[in-house]
């Protein structure tokens, strides 16, 4: 059995944080791969034991090339029936390929920072009744049909999905670690001024509180996802 993740990123400073680290010590490894930047998607899935999409600062929405692309090789990753991981913006093609709606909300209110999400009654066995995790998103998605509904919040109700068995989209970034929110909020500082946007010092403040929550959820997330793979196989 394959050890190969293959991971799409979208900037040329993204890094998979505290999920590839919890990957890395499960045995794993990262084959990162961005289209946006030429990268070519592979048609051949066999040697790859799950696909992981990681967020962006662009909308699903865009007509891009680079994101055309993306989608269709997601409908290859579900045809495969591979362990598929979307996170914002992965969750958001997801959800697209599914046929759901994406889009702003309606009050054109943003998350950015920490913010609680609830299990939903198909997700109390994946996530605890009450979680504060870190957002970074002017837009949502609709739950797509077909798919079942794990965690929801207050303002974007769709925060974790699972179609399927193996594909998963979570709306928020259980990546972050301290240095990634002192980065985001200093590179991003301009982008904090937004209804319902935290401070930068709200949330450097909000991931010394919930970081460790975060992380032990991480673990025992990432484990049922790819409880399908044994790499000892």
């Amino acid at each position: 059995m394959s050890n190969k993740i293959i991971t799409l990123i979208h900037k040329e400073t993204t890094v998979p944080g505290r999920v590839g680290e919890k990957l890395i010590a499960m045995g794993y490894e990262l084959e990162i791969r961005a289209p946006i930047f030429g990268d070519v998607l592979p048609h051949n899935l066999e040697s790859y034991a799950a696909a992981l999409v990681f967020g962006g600062p662009m909308s699903v929405n865009d007509n891009e090339p680079y994101l055309r692309s993306e989608l269709d090789w997601i409908r290859s990753v579900l045809a495969a029936d591979l362990p598929y991981l979307g996170i914002c913006l992965g969750a958001q093609l997801l959800a697209k390929v599914l046929g759901a709606k994406i889009g702003p909300h309606a009050q054109t209110i943003e998350e950015i920072g920490y913010y609680p999400i609830y299990a939903a009654e198909a997700g109390r066995d994946l996530f605890p009744e009450r979680l504060k995790v870190y957002q970074w998103h002017r837009e949502g998605f609709e739950l797509p049909a077909g798919a079942v509904l794990l965690a929801s919040g207050k303002d974007f109700p769709a925060q974790a999905f699972r179609w399927g068995d193996r594909a998963y989209g979570l709306q928020f970034h259980p990546e972050m670690t301290a240095g990634m929110v002192d980065f985001w909020t200093e590179q991003g500082a301009d982008l904090l001024n937004v209804p319902n946007a935290q401070t930068r010092a709200e949330q450097i403040v909000g991931h010394a509180e919930n970081s460790e929550a975060v992380s032990d959820w991480l673990e025992t997330f990432l484990n049922k996802w790819l409880a399908p793979v044994n790499l000892h196989a």
